[in-house]
């Protein structure tokens, strides 16, 4: 049996796709599977595909699974939410250099990726028997060249808006599944699954969770919030977090995620970093990445993050009380939507980031509630992890088998 899984463009099509590969070679484990990716996330999806390719049996390593990595040419298309027609000019820089140059360059990155797809995917003897598409730009010339030549491909949106992609390869995919509840009403072929996550994101004890803070460096008995903007970081929300850190400092401990990106720019913060030796005096750490992202979100009290589909899925199966900003400005509003759909239902608390600057009070204030109050933080928490779906992986892995034969 041939697979081809295909995602990238962000980490969070990349953890969930690589989550399903793991479950597939449960179910078949002499499966020959390809990842393809994109060009910046390749590195990343080795290095998580070499892990999942080996087993451990009686003490000993052994090679289970040989999962090929190979780079895919793929273009992304820029728009930008919300915009009026005299925003277009007012942000002269961002139309020229995003909506138009890079767009320019996404056009024919779409067309050289099909043309690449084409000549993979035409030899019938290495031929996929399915194709498994984790949504984003990186998997539309894949499906492009899947409808085609007739392969039967199955489509995984974490949205609750769906993505460009997947809006245009949805009406002839084998199957569609969704990460967040949908109406399937004269669809037979889609199924909400939800959205998997790594198995490492579970819930922990409060002694685990103890635990974790102190590796962290931080006091075990206080609150902890944590503040993410993603690997790349989030400019806006790092921007709130510097403008309210000292009055945040007075009433809980701090951990912010700055992101590879946006890192440096947040330098100043580290004046309220105080090491002794090896041991943190300071209520505040800031990273610029971490590695072990379930256990620093597993030792938080309270969670800040953008309200992208995986993390959400991530935070909702660590039960964790969380206030989401989605960045308001994304294509199609999908983190806006999906915040809101929790928020409707008392899951989360949510902060729209609509770019202007002056959200740093209320971060403040819906803050400073939830760690006064661990009866709210608690409501919140379990209502979230009533979304979780600990077993979308393994659904999503069973449906791309079924596809396959």
């Amino acid at each position: 049996m041939r697979i081809l899984v295909v995602g990238g463009g962000s980490g969070g099509h990349i953890t969930p796709a690589v989550a399903v590969v793991r479950e597939i070679l449960e179910i078949k484990p002499r499966a020959k599977i390809e990842f393809w990716t994109d060009g910046k996330y390749y590195k990343n999806v080795t290095k998580l595909t070499t892990e999942v390719g080996v087993k451990w049996e009686e003490g000993k390593e052994i090679r289970g699974a040989d999962i090929r990595v190979r780079k895919v040419i793929a273009g992304k298309f820029r728009r930008y939410s919300g915009w009026k027609f005299q925003d277009y000019f007012k942000n002269w820089r961002v139309t020229v250099v995003d909506l138009i140059f890079k767009n320019i360059v996404g056009f024919f990155g779409v067309i050289f990726g099909v043309i690449q797809s084409f000549v993979r995917l035409l030899p019938k003897k290495t031929r996929p028997n399915v194709i498994f598409l984790k949504g984003g730009f990186v998997g539309l010339p894949v499906g492009t060249v899947a409808k085609w030549l007739k392969i039967p491909y199955v489509i995984h949106e974490s949205d609750a808006a769906a993505g460009l992609a997947n809006r245009i390869l949805m009406k002839k995919a084998t199957r569609v599944a969704f990460g967040v509840p949908i109406s399937v009403d004269g669809h037979p072929n889609w199924e909400w699954t939800g959205t998997p996550v790594a198995e490492e994101f579970r819930e922990v004890s409060e002694a685990k969770q103890r635990s974790y803070k102190k590796a962290f460096g931080f006091d075990p008995m206080r609150p902890l919030v944590v503040i993410t903007g993603g690997s790349q970081g989030a400019q806006n929300i790092n921007e709130m977090v510097r403008a309210v850190l000292p009055e945040m400092l007075r009433f809980t401990q701090v951990g912010l995620v700055a992101g590879r990106v946006h890192y440096e720019e947040m330098l100043d913060l580290k004046k309220y970093e105080e090491w002794d030796e090896a041991r943190l005096k300071s209520r505040f750490r800031m990273w610029e990445f971490s590695t072990v992202m379930n256990e620093l979100m597993g030792a938080a009290d309270v969670v800040v993050s953008r309200a992208g589909a995986t993390t959400v899925a991530e935070l909702a199966s660590l039960k964790k009380a969380v206030i989401l900003v989605p960045f308001l400005a994304l294509p199609g509003e999908h983190q806006t939507k999906n915040a809101k759909r929790l928020e409707e239902i008392g899951a989360t608390e949510v902060i729209i980031d609509d770019g202007d600057g002056k959200k740093a009070k209320e971060l403040l204030e819906k803050t400073q509630k939830l760690v006064r109050s661990p009866k709210m933080r608690a409501e919140l928490a379990e209502k979230l992890h009533a979304e979780a779906k600990p077993k979308a992986a393994r659904r999503l892995a069973e449906i791309v088998v079924e596809v396959a034969k």
